[in-house]
């Protein structure tokens, strides 16, 4: 019984360190991209014209 609470108590403690790593680093890959992201950038979307379309109905 020792030996499963000293292998699950061990696992949890990487798991912890392994997610608060991972936290950290999104956390600075996240203010980097906000600074390199310019206000002038936008996306164009274009509205979808079903009605003049190739396709025909089947049957």
């Amino acid at each position: 019984m020792t030996t499963f609470f000293t292998i699950f108590f061990v696992l949890v403690l990487i798991n912890a360190a392994l997610l608060s790593f991972s936290i950290v680093t999104n956390g600075q890959r996240q203010n980097d991209l906000s600074k390199d992201k310019s206000q002038d950038a936008t996306d164009k979307v274009y509205p979808l014209d079903l009605s003049s379309s190739e396709f025909k109905k089947a049957i």
